[in-house]
C-alpha cells in the first residue's frame, strides 16, 4: 500500500556502533527518525540540548534499567518508563544498571552524527583490547570520572562530545606497545617507559585523519601537564585544552586507585589527597575541587 513501509525482525536502514552501543535506523521522514539503541550496563550516557530549539527527543525503555542523576537526587527508570526533552536548558546525566534496549525518536535527524565516523576508530581500539584487557576497563573508568566532571561544568554539546570519543580512544596509541612492555609486571625502566610515552602521539597520529582535529588534540595532550613536567611536548597550563585537563585527572586518579600486577591500588582518599597535593602544579585546581566534589555527592568519597 502506498504509505506504508513494514520492517521485520531485524530490518534496519542502517546501524552504526559507537563506543559500547549500536544505534539502528529504523524509520525517517520529514525530518524526523526512529532509532534502535542499545547501551551496556555501566555505561553512562547523556542527552544534550538540541542546536533547534523545538527539537523533541522521546525514549521509551525496551529493556533494562538506568538511572537519571542530578545534584539532588538520582531517580530510576525501567522497562516501559520513558523519558523526553524539549527546550533543555544543560545536558542530562543518565547510568545503566543493565544492559538496556531503548526506542529513540526524535524531530529533527540525529543519525547522521554517528555514521560514518566511528567504525574506522571503533576497530582500532579493539585491537588494544585485544592486546591488553586493563586499557579498555580504564578507558571506560576514565570515562566515568571524566564525566563526573563535565556535569560540575556544564559543558556545551560539542565539547561533551569531544570528550566522550577522547576518553574512549584517549590511550589507543598503545597499539603500538610491544606486549611485554605493556603487560610487565615489574617496574619499568627508563627505557620502556619512553616507549610507553609515545603513545599520546601515536594516538593522535592515528585519530586525525579519522576524525575532527579537537579530539586528536585532546588525545595528544592527556599527559601534558601545568607545570611543563608532562608530555610529548611539555607545554603548560592554557595552552592545554580543558578537555585534556580534565582527562589528564580523571586518567591519573583511576591509574592510582587500579589494582596492577606490581601494586595494590589506593584508597579513593588518598588517591584525592595527591591529585590536592598537586592541585596548580600538574593539575588544574578548579577541576581537582569539582572532582572531589562529584565524587563526594556519588558516595565515592566522604565529606
Amino acid at each position: 500500500m502506498t504509505g506504508l513501509k513494514l520492517g521485520k525482525g531485524g530490518d534496519r536502514i542502517e546501524t552504526e556502533k559507537h563506543g559500547d552501543s549500536d544505534f539502528s535506523l529504523l524509520a525517517r521522514g520529514d525530518g524526523s527518525e526512529v532509532i534502535f539503541q542499545t547501551i551496556k550496563q555501566g555505561k553512562m550516557f547523556y542527552v544534550h540540548p538540541a542546536e533547534e530549539a523545538e527539537t523533541m527527543e522521546f525514549f521509551y525503555i525496551l529493556e533494562g534499567e538506568c538511572i537519571y542523576k542530578n545534584d539532588d537526587e538520582n531517580i530510576t527508570l525501567k522497562q516501559s518508563d520513558y523519558f523526553y526533552v524539549q527546550h533543555l536548558q544543560e545536558s542530562v546525566f543518565f547510568s545503566a544498571l543493565t544492559d538496556m534496549k531503548i526506542l529513540w525518536y526524535t524531530t529533527q535527524p540525529a543519525f547522521h552524527l554517528l555514521s560514518h565516523r566511528i567504525v574506522k576508530l571503533t576497530s582500532v581500539v579493539k585491537q588494544v583490547e585485544e592486546k591488553d584487557n586493563y586499557t579498555y576497563q580504564h578507558s571506560c573508568r576514565v570515562q566515568e570520572y571524566s564525566f563526573k566532571i563535565a556535569r560540575m561544568l556544564k559543558l556545551s554539546k560539542d565539547r561533551l562530545e569531544d570528550l566522550y570519543l577522547a576518553t574512549v580512544f584517549h590511550d589507543v596509541g598503545k597499539i603500538n606497545i610491544p606486549e611485554e612492555i605493556l603487560n610487565k609486571s615489574g617496574r619499568l625502566t627508563e627505557e620502556e617507559f619512553d616507549i610507553i610515552k609515545r603513545h599520546s602521539y601515536d594516538g593522535y597520529v592515528m585519530v586525525k585523519d579519522l576524525y575532527y582535529t579537537n579530539i586528536s588534540h585532546i588525545i595528544l595532550q592527556h599527559h601534558e601537564r601545568l607545570d611543563g613536567s608532562g608530555y610529548p611536548y611539555g607545554i603548560k597550563e592554557d595552552d592545554i585544552m580543558l578537555e585534556a585537563k580534565i582527562i589528564g585527572i580523571a586518567d591519573t586518579f583511576d591509574a592510582m586507585t587500579s589494582d596492577r600486577p606490581y601494586r595494590k591500588g589506593l584508597d579513593p582518599t588518598i588517591a584525592m589527597a595527591e591529585l590536592k597535593r598537586l592541585s596548580g602544579i600538574h593539575y588544574d585546581s578548579h577541576l581537582v575541587d569539582l572532582f572531589e566534589k562529584a565524587l563526594i555527592l556519588d558516595g565515592i568519597l566522604k565529606k
